[in-house]
């Protein structure tokens, strides 16, 4: 999320319950608000009996989904959105939902810790900086801290 959103987040709120381990939330729910009516909606479970690994991007005109647990197709863009369109210069919106076809584009086969490897070595060798530096993982405390702050307000908003 920090490096598909270029934009830094404004505001969270976190909801969970700690079932099991009394102080240690099993399961939550983070709403993650940025600029532009942008939001990231986070959703953690330590008691499912299932993994899952998906993340949704949906824009005006296609909708991605990532499912880093398919082996074959682990994305997959869909032409699905909404058309707003004006009628006869009335200001009354006729929504119009669409839904099209779907496309699984063809990805390397790469091991993960393999290419954070080969990654790291390159930006050691090179001097370049990597997507996930220190910056990168003090936006991600920042927003977990504010995640915990809510949790404890009960679902109450943190400002960033």
């Amino acid at each position: 999320m920090d490096f598909l959103i270029s934009q830094k987040p404004t505001a969270v709120v976190a909801t969970g319950e700690a079932h099991y381990n009394r102080g240690l939330e099993d399961i939550s729910y983070i709403t993650v608000y940025f600029p532009n009516n942008i939001i990231a909606h986070i959703n953690v479970n330590w008691l499912s009996p299932v993994k899952v690994r998906t993340t949704l991007i949906g824009g005006l005109k296609k909708m991605l989904v990532w499912n880093d647990l398919d082996p074959d197709e682990k994305i997959k863009v869909y032409d699905k959105g909404v058309d707003i369109k004006t009628k006869n210069g009335v200001y009354n919106l006729l929504v119009s939902y669409r839904s099209g076809d779907m496309w699984a584009p063809k990805l390397d086969q790469g091991e993960a810790l393999k290419l954070l490897a080969e990654s790291f070595v390159e930006c050691v060798t090179n001097g370049k900086v990597p997507i996930n530096d220190g910056l990168a993982g003090l936006r991600v405390v920042r927003m977990l801290e504010a995640a915990n702050k809510s949790l404890k307000k009960k679902g109450g908003i943190v400002y960033l």
